[in-house]
């Protein structure tokens, strides 16, 4: 199977559960906007493998129930990347959320993985732990690549670890 349709495949896969679950799931409204840490490994699928660092603000504002995220990421290879997005918190209960998400992406490949051009599409998601102060530690997956709009799509896949702090328990 070829990885635009692979890419394709995973993008209807998460909207099909996000959508799925929509109604079946209460959105939390009291959730605060967050800022996130991430740290984990970047092309975790080949042979480039490098360490990945980033960091994400998550805004409280709803567009219907999705939530916009925007961030910056870099890897031990020098390669850099901004993206922004929306994403979809799915309750499991009070303590385990759900996030499909997906962003477009603006790719430097510094020393890193030629993904084939700069603009790139981010989609997958997180499974987080909320704690009492709305907290969480999560663990996400993502694939990056460019959908097949250049000659060259060899794509990515992302695993890191998010700690995200409520702006509101910044230090002040």
């Amino acid at each position: 199977m070829n990885k635009l349709r692979r890419t394709g495949l995973a993008l209807a896969l998460a909207l099909g559960i996000g959508f799925s679950l929509w109604g079946a799931v209460p959105a939390q409204a009291e959730e605060p906007d967050f800022f996130a840490f991430s740290a984990g490994g970047y092309d975790v699928n080949d042979d480039e493998t490098a360490a990945e660092f980033r960091v994400e603000y998550r805004s409280d504002l709803r567009f219907w129930k999705l939530l916009p995220f925007i961030g910056l990421a870099g890897t031990t290879d020098a390669a850099f990347y901004g993206y922004a997005g929306l994403g979809l918190d799915i309750f499991l209960g009070r303590r385990i959320v759900i996030q499909p998400n997906a962003a477009f992406v603006g790719y430097a490949k510094g020393d890193g993985k030629d993904l084939g051009g700069g603009l790139q599409f981010r989609t997958g998601g997180e499974i987080a732990w909320r704690f009492d102060d709305y907290s969480r530690l999560a663990i996400a997956f993502h694939h990056i690549s460019n959908a097949g709009i250049y000659d060259d799509n060899p794509g990515t896949e992302l695993l890191v670890l998010t700690y995200s702090v409520p702006f509101r328990n910044l230090p002040q």
